[in-house]
């Protein structure tokens, strides 16, 4: 038994092209390999086309829909900071633990709108508090309780995340085009196919 193991060769080093990226590698070369046909130069030259589109777009498109989309998002928080109003409320009772939600507790609260009205509803508190304590809140121009205008966090992290839409968009549209062009080239290569065989098929064919 030691012999046998002894007797047998060292295991060879990994051969780089034997791994898939070495395949895809090696069959997306522009060489002139008499084996290699122009359908296959074709698709390389086309992958190649869509890799550079993709690497001299990506960049583009990410400013463009950041740009905008930051634009966009300070315009709507410079209005949302010109038409709200923070005004302080009353709360009408203590948190109760029946009301405490993720984070807080909800309460009956009453403020004045900006017209001089008294409302009262529902209002959002980060802790405890006893009746009769103040909290500030943000009403719109009816007095209705609303958000608090966007924050420039949330301003940047929709910049973000619209460029991250954009490279994925460019990405998949690539890559469509890319799907759509192997399918044509492989109709392609089998219609050639075809016809070679049609062409070379009798002469293999034994005689009758």
């Amino acid at each position: 038994m030691r012999a046998w193991l002894s007797a047998r060769s060292p295991k060879s080093p990994r051969n780089p092209g034997s791994t898939w990226l070495g395949r895809l590698l090696r069959g997306r070369r522009l060489d002139r390999n008499a084996l290699r046909r122009g359908s296959d130069r074709a698709e390389t030259a086309v992958l190649g086309m869509l890799l550079a589109s993709f690497l001299a777009g990506a960049p583009f498109a990410a400013h463009a829909a950041g740009s905008w989309t930051y634009a966009a998002s300070t315009r709507e928080a410079q209005a949302q900071q010109a038409s709200l109003h923070q005004v302080p409320a009353t709360l009408l009772q203590a948190p109760t633990p029946l009301a405490i939600t993720e984070g807080g507790s909800e309460a009956q609260a009453r403020w004045r709108a900006p017209d001089g009205q008294v409302r009262t509803g529902q209002v959002f508190v980060l802790s405890a508090a006893p009746e009769g304590s103040r909290v500030t809140v943000w009403i719109n121009q009816a007095g209705q309780l609303t958000d608090s205008p966007l924050r420039h966090s949330q301003v940047t992290g929709r910049m973000y995340l619209s460029e991250a839409l954009a490279v994925a968009a460019l990405a998949a549209a690539l890559i469509t085009v890319g799907v759509a062009a192997r399918w044509a080239l492989d109709r392609r290569r089998l219609a050639a196919w075809d016809a070679e065989w049609l062409s070379a098929g009798p002469r293999w064919s034994p005689r009758r």
